[in-house]
């Protein structure tokens, strides 16, 4: 180990302890084994209802015409999508022509493949756009965004907290953070049972519809590493949010946290 490599920070990759530059190339590696599959990964650990976490929390940020949305780690571009289409459907309402448009961002280039390869973009045109980005260093100016998402993202960052605060850089004052991820059960008897089932049934599921065990097996280990609801809230205020709440869905199997750019 050279002393340069000596010095980088330790962070889990689901129950392993790895340098942030491993954590970085094996989570590309992850995602990259199941972006086909992305959909599908989601609805074995949600049994089926991050769509209706993911309605409510687009509701929650209440897209306005005009607006500029991003969506890091943003995969398939499921959100990015709902905000153009809320945007607009607000826009009708009032008789406002403006058109807000979104950025889908992700750092691995296998899942914007797969996002760009779906059929309902093209309905947007030049309005979605898809950039391959790290979400710790965004390649764009400060006070751009009206609005910054993550869903089912954070965990896999290499250090959380520099992506609050790289969020919170390129988004306008008074901007809006969405983060929807999964999250602690409220009630710990129900947190023993959904970790039986996950960890004994979600990666056997993996392995027998997607040929992929252990990527399913990571995920489930970084959704047990992720910090608690309260922990995490405070991370968010200190990277410079106000007004943070925290929306428990389905007893706590994820969370949305949002808060307000200050």
């Amino acid at each position: 180990m050279t002393g340069q490599d000596s010095k980088e920070r330790i962070v889990s990759f689901g129950f392993e302890d790895v340098t942030e530059t491993e954590k970085v190339a094996r989570v590309k590696g992850v995602f990259r084994s199941v972006a086909s599959r992305y959909d599908l990964m989601n609805d074995l650990m949600s049994a089926g209802v991050h769509r209706l976490w993911k309605h409510d929390a687009m509701n929650r940020l209440n897209p306005q015409p005009g607006e500029r949305h991003l969506d890091v780690a943003g995969g398939t571009g499921e959100l990015a999508r709902a905000f153009l289409a809320l945007a607009d459907k607000a826009g009708k309402r009032r008789g406002d022509t403006r058109q807000a448009t979104a950025i889908v961002s992700d750092i691995n280039d296998a899942m914007l493949e797969a996002g760009k390869a779906r059929p309902d973009n093209a309905q947007w045109g030049d309005r979605l756009a898809w950039v391959c980005a790290d979400g710790q260093n965004l390649p764009y100016p400060d006070k751009t965004f009206d609005a910054v998402t993550v869903s089912f993202g954070i965990r896999n960052f290499a250090d959380r907290v520099a992506g609050l605060r790289e969020f919170r850089r390129v988004l306008k004052t008074g901007g809006r953070l969405a983060v929807l991820e999964f999250s602690h059960m409220t009630a710990p008897i129900l947190q023993e049972a959904y970790d039986r089932y996950s960890f004994a049934v979600i990666p056997r599921m993996g392995e027998l519809v997607a040929g992929d065990r252990d990527s399913y097996q990571y995920l489930i280990e970084s959704i047990r590493k992720f910090p608690g609801q309260q922990t995490f809230k405070s991370e968010i205020e200190g990277a410079g949010f106000g007004q943070v709440s925290v929306t428990n869905y389905s007893g706590g199997i994820a969370a949305l946290h949002f808060g307000w750019a200050v």
